[in-house]
């Protein structure tokens, strides 16, 4: 245990006093001190949600907290989605609720029969003066942490203001359900969240949030509107959910959620935890949990640990990779309520669907659990025929119908020989048709020697490359019927003449490179890559003519779609971004402008190409770096493309700029596939970091995509699709196992490892 004979906690909320008072019952010796500006009865907010994983843990640690919560819990299990008048319910939740005030209540008497002391009315004095003073700190100070803010430099805070406003109210009755409600007004639209906290003796409440959009905040007049006329109106605009019955206030003000991530979590003896360490989204019910379990998980590791610096470095390793989770969970959540007006009208029961599916955490498998008769009834209405799952829906595409949606994304393998597809992709592309993808995409192929990205990669420039894919494409066609096999054209712009991958990517050829060109003349990595020269009018057509005679070979060649790269800074995708093009001339300035050279070359493939066969192009959605592609920005070069006749928005992100800070997570990049489809209403392929068939059947159903593309999936496993299939149980026409392999289609079986169980007990 690490000697912390004296601890101050600075902030009085759930996280501080449950801390304070695991930390006094695992040594009663010690003296801890809570500081808290209110008073005792003083709280902010309404009813909180606790998890069972969070309630199993408090149970653990502290039984006698843990059974007066089980006094004071409402429970229930259902959630209702209201939407155009329409209520949908899904069933099989699980949820447990209380008052704010009474789970304080509960803290502050565990904390006094452990002999807690706490200074309510009281500022704390900084954290600086504390840790000279006491052993530990413990800063629970809120989002707005004085605490943090005053050793910035080593926390490293970041904080994100987000574009919604919201405000916390009550109503004094208990909802029968979490309710969600959606008001479309002549302002724009607004919704509730609600849940009931407390229905006993001591009187039934519900906590009721209303949310919008800031520019839907302002043009309401809310901005105008004290506390109780915001209230008022806010019963207003909800009274059918409320039954016309009022909402009550309590210091109830607008504010914009803000994300709060730090670097580090401790300095010294300092530690910080709950909202002044992260925050997440309240849509996921997180704040109050993430700060109770801060404490469990603080309180373990100072009592397993000897030393505070191995117990607190422990506490973050453990906490942080749970917070990050959360956070990412909450802000598909939060983005998902930030566009809600982009999915209003969808069906009604894809609607409760992508609401209920938004933060990922919940998904088409799990809620087949949870309410199996709703999930039928989705997959009903999406067009499942019985015993089919989305995936293994076809989907049409001018002439060519897939039959699934699943794409096998273009991965560049970096073997090929003089640009000429040989063996390996006979066998890495032939592998994955024969795997059962509905599409399978080459990696990107290149337009000239020029246009290569590395020595090894394949080209579509002269006529034996030609040859060599269309070797590729009869494999496919005749071996693995029903499966299309599409082409990806690219040009790698101011991203060529590197090593291949697996000797150092991006890093510049030693030797045998060639001249580079890009829209401006900014190197790639500055200091390492080389500066590219800018393109002059001449030089534009001709790569738009190599584009093109590309295209008519991709043709000749077989394939049955093609796609035209427009991302991750390779030469078009460099033109659309602002980061990567600060030409004066007409390719430059605005976005007008910028798009005009890849429109150039798109519409002059399409002239081209077959008029039944698609052609999709493949964006990077955001550069994730301040100043380059917004999500409003890939919304109207997606809407530019598809104005020029393409057939579906391949949207990924990224890769334009070096110094990029992705938010890596899972299926991170399909909320900018979900925000095109549904602006535009234009099919889309979704792809990043999509892994499981449960989250393709997740993204179809709530109609954030139409397709998607895996990578590494089918690296893991060529045979990726036709086993998705066999664990749902599917064996129809859309996942055909191949005659020779049909064999292999149940999963071998494996040495029994039980022993006999005894048969007779003698006595």
């Amino acid at each position: 245990m690490a000697r912390v004979p004296r601890v101050a906690v600075i902030g009085g909320g759930p996280g501080g006093l449950y801390a304070a008072a695991l930390l006094k019952r695992l040594d009663p010796a010690r003296e801890i001190t809570v500081w808290e500006r209110d008073a005792p009865d003083d709280t902010f907010g309404f009813g909180v949600v606790l998890s069972d994983a969070t309630l199993g843990g408090i149970e653990h640690a502290d039984p006698v907290v843990h059974r007066a919560l089980q006094a004071e819990f409402v429970r229930w299990d259902t959630i209702d989605i209201v939407h155009r008048g329409r209520t949908l319910t899904s069933g099989g939740h699980g949820f447990a609720a209380l008052g704010r005030r009474r789970l304080l209540e509960i803290l502050h008497e565990r904390c006094a029969s452990l002999g807690v002391r706490p200074r309510f009315r009281t500022e704390a004095p900084p954290a600086a003066e504390l840790a000279t003073a006491y052993d530990l700190v413990i800063a629970a100070d809120g989002v707005h942490s004085l605490t943090r803010e005053a050793h910035a430099e080593v926390f490293g805070p970041t904080i994100t203001t987000h574009r919604c406003r919201y405000v916390w109210l009550a109503a004094d009755f208990a909802l029968d359900a979490f309710r969600f409600e959606i008001a479309e007004t002549e302002h724009g639209v607004m919704q509730l969240h609600g849940y009931p906290y407390a229905n006993g003796a001591a009187g039934a409440r519900s906590t009721v949030i209303v949310e919008m959009r800031e520019e839907v905040w302002r043009a309401a007049g809310f901005d105008d509107l004290d506390e109780r006329r915001s209230a008022e109106r806010c019963a207003e605009i909800f009274a059918d959910a409320l039954g016309g019955r009022p909402l009550r206030a309590n210091a109830s003000s607008w504010s914009a959620f803000r994300t709060v991530v730090n670097d580090r979590w401790s300095h010294g003896n300092t530690v910080l935890i709950g909202d002044a360490a992260h925050t997440a989204h309240f849509s996921i019910g997180s704040g109050t949990k993430l700060a109770v379990e801060d404490a469990l998980a603080l309180a373990a590791c100072i009592e397993e640990r000897p030393e505070l610096p191995d117990a607190l470095a422990a506490y973050e390793s453990e906490r942080r990779p749970v917070v990050e989770s959360t956070q990412r969970a909450a802000a598909a959540s939060l983005r998902w309520f930030e566009e809600l007006a982009t999915y209003t009208d969808q069906p009604p029961r894809q609607f409760a669907f992508g609401l209920l599916t938004r933060s990922r955490r919940v998904t088409h498998d799990n809620l087949r659990l949870r309410d199996p008769g709703f999930t039928r009834a989705v997959e009903r209405d999406f067009g499942c025929p019985p015993g089919t799952p989305p995936m293994f829906t076809p989907f049409r595409l001018r002439g060519l119908t897939l039959r699934n949606r699943v794409v096998v994304s273009p991965m560049d393998m970096y073997s090929a020989v003089d640009g000429v597809p040989g063996d390996f992709h006979l066998v890495h592309l032939g592998a994955r048709a024969l795997g059962g993808a509905g599409l399978v995409m080459t990696e990107m192929v290149c337009v000239s020697p020029e246009g290569r990205i590395t020595p090894g990669c394949a080209g579509l420039y002269n006529r034996e490359q030609g040859d060599g894919w269309r070797r590729v494409t009869d494999f496919v066609h005749a071996r693995s019927p029903g499966t299309a096999i599409g082409v990806q054209l690219g040009h790698a712009g101011r991203k060529g003449a590197t090593r291949v991958m697996w000797e150092g990517m991006d890093e510049p050829l030693p030797a045998g490179g060639w001249p580079l060109v890009a829209a401006s003349p900014l190197p790639y990595r500055p200091g390492v890559s080389e500066v590219p020269h800018q393109l002059d009018r001449r030089q534009l057509d001709t790569i738009r003519e190599q584009f093109t005679a590309a295209a008519r070979r991709a043709q000749r060649s077989g394939f049955d779609l093609l796609e035209l790269h427009c991302a991750h800074g390779y030469l078009l995708s460099g033109f659309l971004s602002p980061l990567t093009n600060r030409r004066t001339d007409a390719y430059g300035g605005s976005l007008t402008a910028r798009l005009r050279f890849p429109l150039e070359v798109f519409d002059a493939i399409r002239a081209d190409w077959p008029d039944d066969r698609p052609m999709t192009v493949r964006i990077s959605a955001t550069d994730w770096a301040p100043g380059g592609t917004t999500p409003e920005d890939a919304v109207e070069i997606a809407r530019a493309f598809v104005a020029h006749g393409a057939d579906a928005i391949d949207v990924s992100t990224g890769q334009v700029v070096a110094d990029e800070r992705p938010e890596f997570g899972r299926s991170y990049q399909t909320p900018f596939a979900d925000l095109i489809r549904n602006t535009l209403s234009v099919p889309v392929i979704a792809v990043g970091a999509i892994s499981s068939w449960d989250d393709v059947n997740s993204l179809l159903l709530a109609g954030r995509t139409d397709l998607c593309a895996l990578a590494r999936p089918h690296l893991h496993d060529p045979q990726w699709t036709l086993h998705a299939a066999a664990a749902q149980g599917y064996e129809g026409p859309a996942a055909p196992w191949p005659l020779p392999y049909r064999a292999g289609s149940r999963t071998p079986p494996a040495g029994r490892t039980d022993d006999p169980k005894p048969r007779l007990t003698l006595r």
